[in-house]
């Protein structure tokens, strides 16, 4: 059994206990406080919105030539105007079947309307991104860049937590249209729903 003793700033904590002797108190500055249990990534990001500008951020893939290799953000979109969408997972069904195909059919439609890029991330490792690529032979526009840690994914505060499902920390399905870095639509899903980030929202918007 113990008894603590708070007094305001400077924190002055005191601990009396019958049965240790603790005669010192303990002395913690608010900031000590508050730095020794709150980390950086501890508050989520506030999802990207229109109007925003696009954070920068690194992101990788493989070449032609089958080699690694790491690219920023703005270096694809500075400038530009671009298509950024993003999805739950590299393979999995709505990706694979409806996100994925809806951007690669429409690209030249899209490409008529003054986009520069369009670029695919997904929470999964460089690796798995070129295997899936890979899938659809006939792309020839759409970018598949991998955010393996999630880092860029927290940067847009879009993410999606798959742990009861052991996927960890995955990406909310989204569609982003950038014009030299502003934000001009961004369409989030809720939960697993797709309908508002596909090829044809994003013309609608154009």
């Amino acid at each position: 059994c113990f008894f603590v003793t708070i007094s305001k700033s400077p924190i002055n904590i005191s601990i009396h206990c019958p049965f240790l002797s603790l005669s010192k108190p303990s002395f913690i500055s608010p900031i000590q406080s508050i730095a020794s249990t709150t980390s950086p990534n501890t508050y989520p990001m506030a999802p990207i919105a229109v109007g925003d500008v696009l954070p920068d951020g690194t992101l990788s893939y493989f070449d032609a030539d089958d080699k690694l290799q790491q690219v920023s953000v703005h270096s694809l979109a500075a400038g530009k105007k671009v298509i950024i969408f993003g999805v739950p997972g590299a393979f999995t069904p709505t990706c694979s079947l409806k996100h994925v195909p809806g951007f690669i059919e429409k690209a030249g439609e899209l490409k008529s309307k003054g986009v520069d890029e369009i670029i695919c991330i997904s929470v999964n490792d460089p690796f798995v991104m070129k295997a899936w690529a890979k899938t659809y032979p006939e792309n020839k526009d759409v970018k598949f860049l991998a955010d393996g840690s999630a880092t860029y994914t927290h940067a847009l505060g879009l993410e999606l937590n798959l742990s009861d499902k052991g996927l960890g920390t995955r990406s909310r399905r989204f569609a982003l249209l950038v014009d030299d870095l502003k934000v001009k639509a961004a369409n989030v899903e809720s939960g697993g729903e797709f309908t508002v980030s596909s090829a044809d929202d994003i013309l609608k918007a154009l």
